[in-house]
């Protein structure tokens, strides 16, 4: 997966974020996915989605701020 292939799915990301998701080997269609259950964890699991797989969950951790924790500047959806 390349820089813009992840920019394409997340938006402006910081860079550490994106050499952190390169080096997961993950497809483009598992980034989708992550980012679709960041956004509507209960929706997927109320239409009796799958959970996700290992890499996936991978990137979600990598992609959400732990819940103690405030997210910091150039996370997702950060200027």
């Amino acid at each position: 997966m390349t820089r813009n292939d992840i920019i394409s799915v997340l938006g402006p990301v910081d860079e550490a974020v994106i050499a952190d998701i390169a080096m997961t080997g993950a497809s483009l269609e598992e980034l989708r996915e992550a980012f679709a259950w960041i956004g509507a964890d209960e929706a997927l699991v109320n239409e009796g989605r799958a959970m996700p797989g290992t890499k996936v969950a991978r990137l979600i951790e990598i992609l959400e701020p732990p819940e103690d924790e405030p997210e910091v500047q150039g996370g997702i959806g950060m200027d």
